[in-house]
């Protein structure tokens, strides 16, 4: 299509589909011969390798970028050299239109590299001169606190990362107290906010911790979180830093300088608090002992109550005259069973005296056919020389007595 072509069909009487244009704008580039077999200068950046073996990444300079796509059949005839973002490389290859997307790209056919980009060697200068100087040391690292009452947070208020971060917080540990700090987070401007917007948060001085974030990029977007200023405010806090830049292949001095890095935004919301679960399920069993505790306790409690209602109902009057009463009533068993034995063993006593006065008296003997020879006043006859005939005597015998003369 002629370029009078193309301006008759631009007449508003004549609307044109996208894909039209974008056909027009396609032909006219690929027509154009210097774009059809150039070299390009610059610094690799974004890029992707999909499992397809293509390449996908950006050219860069200080002032503007280009896509770039390298088939696979050209990737594989690299050699040994595979690409990394950062580096400076001349890339050949011919401009063309993806019309899914209505943009231009360099499609690339060979690639030799330069040597490490600006950026990239800018970055490694910084790093190595912030090291030497120990702000990166492992020494000058603080713990973060266990349970953080208040978090500063230092990023864009409408970025994904922010909403990522208060999502996680909802979900992981809500009581924490959310301070944001807001900054733009890409671009000339931003190192200086991100500067002022942490030392606003140490100004505050009630942040237990301060999280510095931002979602993932290319290294130009993430290069305000390399700036020097950043890095030594960083180190300089007088709360702990956690830094949650880039994904988890993104490294910045913002993540060397802080006193711990997270690959992630959302990882770091989820270092620097705890489970309100955890806490949850140890309250449960804080319960559960503080209940068996109060249980034993309250069993310890009574036994000692009884024990000391019973002393006391022992040390009362009542008690005293109940225990004396009982004392008495004891004691008169006691000397009743005392008195009994006595009167036995009297009886006893008596009966076997009786026995043997029995035994030894004068009836006894008169039992065994002996009698008593007796005046007639009682007087016992003990010699036959007392009497003389013509006598009366008396004779007793076992069953009695009678009267006798002396005849001779």
């Amino acid at each position: 299509m002629t370029q009078y072509g193309f301006q008759s069909i631009l007449q508003p009487d004549e609307p044109l589909s996208v894909s039209e244009v974008t056909a027009h704008v396609k032909d006219l580039i690929e027509s154009d011969d210097t774009l059809a077999d150039l070299h390009v200068a610059g610094e690799i950046s974004n890029l992707s390798r999909p499992a397809s073996g293509h390449l996908y990444f950006t050219l860069k300079d200080a002032a503007s970028q280009i896509k770039c796509a390298m088939w696979r059949n050209s990737v594989n005839k690299l050699r040994g050299y595979a690409p990394q973002n950062g580096d400076a490389v001349i890339a050949r290859g011919r401009v063309g239109v993806y019309e899914r997307d209505g943009a231009y790209q360099l499609y690339v056919e060979a690639l030799s590299r330069q040597g490490a980009g600006g950026l990239a060697a800018e970055f490694e200068r910084l790093k190595q001169a912030l090291a030497a100087e120990g702000l990166f040391d492992a020494e000058r690292k603080r713990p973060l606190p266990a349970v953080p009452r208040v978090l500063g947070v230092v990023t864009s208020a409408t970025a994904a990362a922010f909403q990522d971060i208060l999502n996680v917080l909802r979900r992981r540990y809500p009581l924490v107290e959310v301070v944001l700090s807001p900054t733009l987070v890409q671009g000339a401007d931003a190192p200086a906010q991100i500067v002022r917007a942490i030392e606003r948060l140490n100004a505050y001085g009630k942040c237990d911790v301060i999280l510095v974030a931002r979602g993932g990029g290319s290294l130009e977007e993430l290069w305000a979180f390399n700036d020097e200023r950043v890095a030594r405010v960083i180190a300089a806090s007088a709360a702990p830093v956690v830094s949650g830049v880039g994904h988890e292949i993104d490294f910045t001095l913002a993540d060397f300088a802080a006193d711990v890095r997270a690959p992630t935004p959302s990882a770091a919301a989820e270092l620097i608090t705890p489970d309100i679960n955890d806490f949850r399920l140890r309250v449960d069993g804080l319960s559960v002992m503080l209940s068996d505790a109060l249980q034993t306790r309250l069993a310890d409690a009574r036994a000692q109550v009884d024990m000391l209602q019973r002393a006391l109902r022992l040390l009362s009057p009542a008690g005293q005259v109940r225990q004396r009463r009982e004392q008495v009533v004891d004691l008169r068993a006691r000397l009743d069973a005392a008195r009994t034995r006595a009167l036995s063993l009297a009886r006893l006593r008596v009966d076997s005296l009786r026995a043997r006065l029995d035994a030894l008296g004068p009836q006894a003997t008169l039992a065994r056919g002996y009698a008593i020879v007796q005046w007639g006043d009682g007087a016992l006859v003990r010699a036959t020389g007392d009497v003389n005939a013509g006598d009366a005597l008396r004779i007793r015998v076992a069953d009695g007595e009678f009267g006798v003369t002396v005849s001779e």
